[in-house]
């Protein structure tokens, strides 16, 4: 691929295609709970999720949404479409997350990632990100959420 991607800020109008390329691209996300499109609007309109998108020749290449807590910033989602991957995609995505993150005075920035999700591994440990075996995660689901 020799045209560079476009990495820009996505709208609620957006999240129809954001969740066309996280099927497309495998990642499991819950579109009738925390994933449903009004719910990720109204966490863009409250300011606290970013979502950003890459375009190469007009298309949809990758996504990443993240969230602010406050403290940190979060990498929740990252994905790029089958056809675009090992283009460099993915990395353009974190360092604009990053980027974002620190306009709002975050220093730190975090995510997570199953463990079966070993590309997913790699490329954020190439992008600087140090991998903690000390910490467990632990979460509670309230009844009746759609995890």
């Amino acid at each position: 691929m020799s045209e560079a991607a476009i990495v820009q800020a996505l709208g609620p109008q957006d999240i129809p295609a954001v969740h066309r390329l996280w099927t497309e691209a495998g990642l499991p996300y819950h579109p009738e709970g925390r994933d449903s499109v009004e719910r990720m609007a109204e966490e863009l309109a409250a300011g606290g999720a970013l979502l950003l998108g890459a375009y190469v020749g007009g298309a949809l290449a990758g996504v990443v949404l993240g969230s602010d807590d406050g403290r940190k910033g979060w990498i929740n989602r990252l994905a790029v479409a089958p056809s675009f991957r090992r283009a460099g995609i993915g990395a353009r995505l974190i360092a604009a997350c990053e980027e974002a993150f620190a306009r709002r005075g975050r220093g730190i920035v975090a995510c997570l990632i199953e463990d079966w999700n070993g590309p997913s591994l790699a490329l954020f440990q190439r992008e600087g990100y140090v991998l903690r075996k000390d910490i467990h995660y632990l979460r509670k689901v309230r009844a009746g959420e759609a995890w």
